[in-house]
């Protein structure tokens, strides 16, 4: 790609960003986690502005309730069943075939993170639940990596620039996650597409501002907003000397690798995510032609979908993990597992 091109002529002729700005975007590599609502804006952003590298991460696939707000997808997609990965690799690729988009169907783990996150200038926050952001910190903070936290509910979503050493890390912030059940999600409360617009607005910008090395201009605070009846604070962050990660350097999310397989609810989903422990193969056309007598089943290259009763349909994905839809009891969805794919 060509600094000089037309193509970024009016991001250029943005003083802090100029000619030399654009030829660091250029160079720069970017990590998004979660390809909802905010990862489909922020990755959008970050191409469009002529990131060089983008590295996508996200376990799921594409339904027709993610088209409200998540923007890169459309009822192809979710007809289909695309992994969000994929999806957002072809879309984005349409949209700018000079950055270099590297896609990974995964769910982000203490086996597997430092290896998805490492190697990029920036790791931006596009997921949905604290136990992953908790382990992006980790990361952080062990190499050093600037993340940009991000969140969104309802018509309230909150943004901080965490810099490793110089600002509070999250666990800061939040010394806890919290307790099951005691917060809201997009599948509880709701969400409203401006108010994932905005987040990614603020996330993207500060992005820009670190790729471009503006130091100067980041946002010191935790930025709070409420959009519907028109809130807005500033809150000052406090580095804590006792805080695990950055101030005791104690990795408790990414030093507990997972050895065994584990069975989660993914919140407000009525969906259980079984994962195993370490990659173990799913033969998808062979679990297709045994699962066809039961009920609707539908296979791209990617994952295979089954309707195995009325009530619960299986998802499964080629390195083993597999959603039981229609159940939030993981010994449920263990139990169907074991029923109908085996041990």
């Amino acid at each position: 790609m060509n600094a000089n091109s037309t193509r970024y002529s009016r991001q250029m002729l943005f003083p802090p960003i100029g000619e030399e700005g654009q030829h660091r975007l250029f160079h720069s590599r970017v990590a998004v986690v979660g390809l909802g609502a905010l990862g489909t804006a922020l990755s959008h952003h970050m191409v469009r502005a002529g990131v060089g590298y983008v590295r996508l991460i996200d376990r799921d696939f594409v339904e027709p309730s993610n088209l409200q707000r998540q923007m890169l997808f459309d009822e192809a997609d979710a007809e289909e069943g695309i992994p969000k990965a994929i999806a957002a690799e072809q879309k984005l690729t349409a949209i700018n075939s000079q950055t270099e988009l590297e896609s990974h169907v995964a769910d982000l783990t203490a086996n597997n993170a430092e290896s998805l996150l490492t190697g990029v200038d920036v790791i931006l926050d596009g997921t949905d639940n604290f136990a992953v952001r908790y382990l992006i910190n980790d990361v952080s903070v062990k190499h050093g990596l600037p993340w940009i936290y991000g969140g969104v509910v309802s018509s309230r979503g909150m943004t901080f620039t965490i810099r490793p050493g110089i600002t509070p890390c999250l666990r800061c912030l939040f010394p806890d996650s919290p307790a099951p059940g005691t917060a809201e999600t997009c599948d509880t409360a709701g969400v409203i597409g401006p108010a994932v617009q905005v987040v990614a607005a603020f996330q993207a910008t500060e992005a820009l501002k670190l790729l471009v090395g503006d130091m100067e201009a980041l946002n010191p605070h935790l930025r709070h907003f409420e959009l519907w009846h028109n809130h807005d604070a500033a809150l000052q962050g406090q580095k804590r000397d006792d805080c695990p990660a950055c101030g005791q350097h104690r990795y408790q999310f990414l030093e507990a690798p997972d050895r065994s397989d584990s069975a989660v609810s993914l919140c407000g989903r009525d969906t259980v995510q079984i994962s195993p422990a370490k990659p173990h193969p799913l033969d998808l056309e062979q679990l297709e032609a045994t699962l066809s007598p039961l009920g609707k089943v539908e296979r791209n290259r990617f994952l295979l979908r089954a309707q195995v009763d009325g009530d619960h349909r299986l998802v499964l994905f080629p390195d083993g993990r597999i959603l039981v839809q229609g159940t939030d009891d993981p010994a449920l969805a263990r139990s169907l597992v074991a029923r109908y794919i085996g041990a």
